[in-house]
């Protein structure tokens, strides 16, 4: 083969189209600048049956399946059938309208596992179609090459067990990758050592390393206090919580609140002075935090730091407040741990926490469930719910790797917009608070994998399985959090589905929060 048709070949093979991810909710989108909804909806679908299409987020995603993506209708939509969004009912029909269906919700999650974890017949096609590869030619044409190409081609290597392939690609990938670059040259830099740890199997060693062995707790506090300020996530996370938590005790004279990832406490500390404003006098305020001891590094110590600090804000605001503390993973947490009494409002709060719960797929405990169950026996007033908007839970590794790729695009472009590229703080904090996730999502597997996201529509089956009905966020929650947003970037939105709240960054669903409630009708 003469060296032109080579240089075509491997060029041909690299920019092979991928599908666009694609999924089915409808939402109604919240404007940043007044808080008010736009009466329009949109769905991250293209349906050619509206007649309408909707253009993708600048960043183009990368699938490995032409039918189905972790976007799909079946995965991103909700198993049970719910009223579509309207402006007279943006959030989801009334809890009095629900009736269990119990075959019906355990046919429907066997469904929905089905379609997130289905493979089109096409991606097979896009696999081996080069079976050997010019490296000294594909490291001449690196400034020509997509990058987000090269590194699924990579993982697909990496799938296949083809090794020498892989780390042939590996190499191409250090030449385009830079960790103070553009977004996916950044992200490319994680996913790349992700690839080649996960050929080394020393993925769980790195995880440990990038978890655990950071330079000073000070350090990655401030770390995480960059993300923190560029970042929207926790701020939406907490921002939702508060108002839900606020408008659902209104009136209860004592209040328990469970976290089960409390860190640093400061979600609590404007719920504390919105309390201390309440006629009549505020309430007695128990917080009981569930935290993992690997957290306390950070910190700069125990649990006992967050009770004093939240301690002396209560008092400084005439808030009765107690403090209890569960040193402890979620999956350790039982009843007794809680220190739950009748006679108080028992709220629960899950940000960015539960995903992290081996599920059946992991383990016969089903810790997520398991965990579920619990708190569904506590009877509590409310539980909050905030996660990541991503597959990776059960998916296989290709289409995990996809996932991966496409969210974190996203995610590393919305970090961009807070900071300069060659900003030390924004690289470190990306390395010390981010990086260790995506190796874990890439390198690791079975119980060494504890990032384990999944859609809300596997999450919404999986608390109404669990005894819960949704709580719809009401408009004050949706409010707060559009007011929160406006000091950010605006490219960040705010859109509603099936009762839940959406973050979005451009296009692509970030997170989510909902709300949820015993179902009384249900017993578990």
């Amino acid at each position: 083969m003469q060296t032109s048709q080579k240089h075509h070949t491997a060029a041909a093979g690299l920019h092979m189209l991928y599908p666009q991810p694609h999924c089915s909710p409808q939402f109604q989108m919240i404007d940043n600048n007044n808080g008010s909804s736009k009466e329009s909806f949109f769905t991250l679908e293209s349906s050619t049956a509206s007649g309408t299409t909707l253009p993708s987020y600048d960043s183009p995603s990368v699938s490995i399946t032409s039918g189905r993506s972790p976007f799909s209708p079946q995965g991103s939509h909700s198993c049970i059938s719910d009223p579509q969004p309207s402006p007279e009912n943006v959030y989801a029909s009334p809890a009095s309208s629900y009736v269990y269906d119990e075959a019906g919700v355990k046919s429907k999650i066997r469904e929905l596992e089905d379609s997130l974890l289905s493979v089109d017949p096409k991606a097979e096609e896009y696999s081996g179609f080069r079976k050997s590869w010019n490296w000294d030619e594909l490291l001449a044409l690196t400034p020509q090459l997509d990058l987000k190409e090269v590194l699924m081609e990579a993982a697909r290597a990496v799938a296949d067990g083809d090794y020498a392939t892989a780390c042939g690609f590996i190499d191409v990938l250090e030449q385009m990758v830079s960790v103070s670059g553009t977004p996916v040259q950044r992200l490319g830099a994680y996913m790349a050592e992700g690839l080649r740890a996960r050929l080394e199997g020393s993925g769980g060693n790195i995880y440990r390393a990038l978890k655990c062995n950071e330079p000073t707790g000070r350090e990655l506090m401030s770390y995480m206090g960059v993300l923190y300020e560029i970042c929207p996530y926790w701020k939406f996370a907490y921002t939702a919580a508060n108002a839900a938590i606020l408008e659902a005790t209104a009136g209860d004279s004592r209040i328990h609140v469970i976290d089960f990832q409390i860190a640093q406490g400061s979600q609590y500390m404007f719920l504390i002075h919105e309390l201390a404003k309440r006629p009549g006098g505020p309430p007695l305020l128990r917080v009981t935090g569930v935290d993992d001891s690997q957290s306390r590094y950070a910190r700069g110590g125990g649990l006992g730091l967050v009770g004093e600090k939240l301690s002396k804000m209560a008092e400084s605001c005439g808030v009765p407040f107690e403090f209890h503390d569960a040193i402890m993973s979620g999956c350790e947490v039982h009843r007794e741990h809680l220190a739950v009494e009748a006679g108080y409002a028992v709220v629960v709060n899950f940000p960015f926490v539960l995903h992290h719960m081996p599920d059946e797929s992991v383990s016969v405990e089903n810790h997520r469930d398991r965990l579920l169950h619990l708190i569904k026996s506590l009877g509590p007033r409310l539980v909050t719910l905030v996660e990541q908007e991503s597959n990776t839970n059960t998916s296989p590794f290709l289409s995990r790797f996809a996932e991966t790729l496409d969210y974190y695009t996203a995610m590393f472009e919305s970090i961009d917009a807070g900071r300069p590229r060659d900003d030390k703080q924004r690289i470190s904090a990306e390395q010390h608070c981010v990086a260790r996730d995506i190796v874990n999502m890439i390198a690791c597997e079975e119980r060494e994998r504890v990032e384990r996201h999944e859609v809300f529509g596997k999450w919404r089956v999986r608390m109404m399985m669990a005894g819960f009905v949704g709580w719809p966020v009401s408009r004050s929650a949706a409010f707060a959090a559009s007011e929160m947003l406006k000091g950010y970037d605006k490219n960040y939105k705010l859109g509603g589905s099936e009762g839940a709240l959406y973050l979005f960054w451009k296009r692509r669903p970030m997170a989510t929060f909902s709300a949820w409630k015993p179902n009384p009708n249900q017993i578990v």
